[in-house]
């Protein structure tokens, strides 16, 4: 099937379902060969029509207003539904045949692509899956009068792990010459519900202080649940983290960058600099990083093995990655044209700004758009 020419615009975004973010069509009908004048180009191209469903990571949810609200303006004859039902869910709806496309805070597992279980595809045709969501995650802190410091990974693991218990410590002193911290005890903050930040925020210490990041002699990986006994004062949600950070003394957590406000802010030591959190180098952690499992996923598939302990200039680390997953050959056509159009608006430069204003996510690099948009050219 040929895929039709679509030019996009970015428009006013409005509310949505909490559970199932839907743009309905409008009630004017539309004919195979209606035509529509976009906004921002003025180019006549052949309009859409149909439904898309997608279903998946919380994480885009609010990014995923903003896609179909977007689209839905530019193709009236389109409805997209999307349920931020997570990233388990949002897989299993998609293997199912529930849906068109899932949303997922990790890329599929190579055995699982193995299994072939994918009810939309064509058997045998395997999946894309696409890196769309970048989301960095700031280490807060409420410390009076201060409102950044420098600090290395090792030494964030052992404030979190509880080795270190107070803001006049040597290991922050040092790095942090002029500051005046005061002789407070640290509460290291972190979520006490399960959380994709909190998955990321482990593996980042994991990698970049393996020497560090260890409780009860075992040398931790990452993990969704914080475990108990590793200390520190657990919140729900990232709105009780940064609650919790902001009503306290001497208090450190980790949020969604989009929700840091005021607290003060921790940039990050990468290689021989610090990098405070910022959309551009939360997207370079993408660049930086190589492709997951080499020689064993196929052409379509850009999950990467994010590079934690990177030593790239500019380049922050501690970022939540979430993807776009589909078919690399649909068993119904009729949804080929949508999943592209939809796609090719979700990762354009337009798109990822229009997301990033609505949900504060990073917006992806030029070169990993150039990377989704040869895999979008190939779906049928």
């Amino acid at each position: 099937m040929n895929s039709r020419s679509k030019s996009l615009a970015a428009v006013a975004i409005f509310a949505a379902s909490a559970f199932v973010l839907s743009a309905c069509a409008t009630e004017e009908a539309a004919t195979d060969d209606a035509s529509t004048t976009t906004p921002t180009t003025g180019e006549t191209v052949a309009s859409l029509s149909g439904t898309l469903v997608g279903a998946g990571a919380s994480s885009q949810a609010a990014a995923a207003e903003a896609w179909v609200a977007a689209f839905q303006t530019a193709n009236p004859e389109v409805t997209v539904t999307y349920d931020p039902v997570g990233s388990g869910g949002g897989r299993e709806t998609f293997q199912s045949g529930a849906s068109s496309f899932a949303g997922s805070d990790r890329a599929f597992k190579v055995d699982e692509i193995a299994e072939g279980n994918f009810g939309s595809c064509v058997a045998d045709a395997g999946i894309w899956e696409i890196p769309a969501y970048i989301s960095p995650i700031a280490i807060i802190f409420n410390i009076e009068g201060v409102t950044s410091l420098n600090l290395d990974a090792d030494t964030l693991a052992q404030i979190f792990t509880g080795a270190i218990t107070n803001w006049t410590n040597d290991a922050i002193v040092s790095q942090n010459p002029g500051v005046d911290l005061p002789d407070v005890n640290i509460t290291a903050v972190h979520r006490s519900d399960d959380s994709g930040t909190t998955a990321n925020f482990t593996d980042y210490m994991a990698k970049a202080s393996p020497d560090f990041w260890l409780v009860g002699g075992e040398n931790a990986g990452s993990f969704e649940s914080w475990p108990q006994e590793w200390g520190g004062e657990g919140a729900p949600q990232t709105s009780g983290v940064v609650d919790t950070v902001t009503n306290g003394i001497g208090t450190i957590g980790y949020a969604d960058a989009s929700r840091a406000g005021s607290l003060g802010t921790v940039s990050v030591k990468v290689g021989d600099e610090y990098v405070p959190y910022s959309a551009e180098a939360a997207a370079k952690i993408v660049d930086a990083s190589p492709g997951a499992d080499p020689g064993e996923r196929g052409d379509n598939d850009l999950a990467i093995e994010l590079d934690r302990a990177t030593e790239a200039s500019g380049t922050y680390p501690i970022v939540l990655v979430s993807y776009l997953i589909g078919c690399n050959d649909y068993i119904d056509d009729s949804v080929v044209d949508l999943v592209k159009g939809y796609l090719s608006y979700v990762v354009s430069e337009e798109g990822q700004l229009t997301a990033e204003a609505n949900a504060g996510n990073a917006p992806i690099s030029a070169a990993s758009r150039a990377s989704a948009e040869a895999v979008i050219a190939t779906i049928k």
